[in-house]
């Protein structure tokens, strides 16, 4: 009788790693090094992954929260997580050549924040206090918005009840991780006014859905991802929630081999801005604690593909995928 052995794998989420947003940023920032030179100044990290950041960084472009740090002439890029247009408006007094890496779907929610207001609702807007993404949306406009974070919040508001009340989200959220906030909202204002369902970033959920399918078959997952990334934060929180033990990692020598032992499946998934490159390298590391064969799971396939602004529309590889 053939005895069965069972296999040492890497299960592949998929799909994981860059999504158009951020692909999008980071090719703005490649172009106008490529075209204009070094140094390119970036208001803010232009996507939360350290690997990027340093990479962007040796090649030239130089990361600033302060517009007074940027000298006259130079360029400018906004993140991919938006800027209040207190900052667009500083930036066209200053004469910089500005490039705006705000990721089409937040802009959408800009939009509609601004009609929002315009139409008269008070706004609130579910998402991380701090969060450069949720400080852009809510600088959109001048007073009648409010954050929550947590179901408690809700119930500290204490809005108007002469105005109509509409919600939106932070982008990197995703539907599930707001069903108990949505409800709460529901419960005590029933007449709230909520978002188009576009404005939910379709890759944060899509990884997350991927780690619910891949969680069940593993017994440990690694998540690739820098721990100022809201996405990939949230991945390593779901499988942890699901009762698969998880850890975050943006670099290779952050693995212990002590993690390994004695798993036989581990699932891999990376943050929306992790590249794939470093995804591959942390694979290899694991690989060296013993082999273990490489398995890519089903999945979405994502198509979206976001314009770049005029004056950048050479196509430039990234030198990250």
């Amino acid at each position: 009788m053939t005895q069965t052995i069972e296999q040492n794998e890497i299960l592949l989420a998929q799909p994981r790693g860059f999504c158009a947003g951020v692909d999008r940023a980071i090719t703005i920032v490649n172009q106008a090094l490529e075209k204009f030179g070094a140094p390119i100044y970036v208001r803010h990290e232009i996507v939360h992954n350290q690997y990027v950041v340093s990479d962007l960084r040796n090649r030239g472009a130089i990361f600033i929260e302060d517009l007074a740090e940027v000298p006259p002439g130079a360029t400018l890029i906004f993140s991919a997580h938006g800027v209040p247009p207190s900052i667009k408006e500083e930036a066209a007094q200053r004469g910089f050549r500005v490039f705006d890496a705000t990721c089409p779907l937040v802009t959408k929610v800009h939009v509609e924040v601004s009609k929002m207001y315009q139409q008269g609702f008070y706004i609130v807007m579910i998402g991380h206090k701090g969060h450069p993404e949720v400080e852009g949306t809510m600088g959109q406009v001048k007073d009648r918005i409010s954050l929550v974070e947590k179901v408690e919040d809700v119930q500290k508001l204490q809005l108007p009840l002469d105005q109509p009340i509409a919600y939106v989200t932070q982008t990197t959220l995703s539907i599930d991780e707001t069903l108990d906030i949505v409800a709460a909202l529901k419960n005590k204002f029933p007449q709230i006014t909520q978002p188009k369902k576009q404005d939910i970033c379709y890759a944060t959920q899509n990884r997350q859905d991927a780690v619910k399918f891949m969680a069940p078959q593993v017994q440990l997952v690694i998540v690739v991802g820098s721990p100022n990334s809201s996405n990939s934060n949230r991945l390593w929180e779901l499988s942890e929630k699901l009762g698969v033990k998880a850890y975050m990692v943006d670099d290779p020598a952050q693995l212990k081999e002590e993690w390994f032992i004695g798993v036989k499946r581990v699932g891999l998934t990376a943050g929306a801005s992790a590249p794939e490159v470093l995804a591959q390298s942390i694979i290899e590391k694991i690989r060296e604690f013993g082999p273990r064969t490489i398995k890519s799971l089903d999945g979405v396939t994502e198509k979206t593909i976001f314009q770049l602004p005029k004056g950048l529309n050479e196509v430039v590889v990234s030198k990250m995928n």
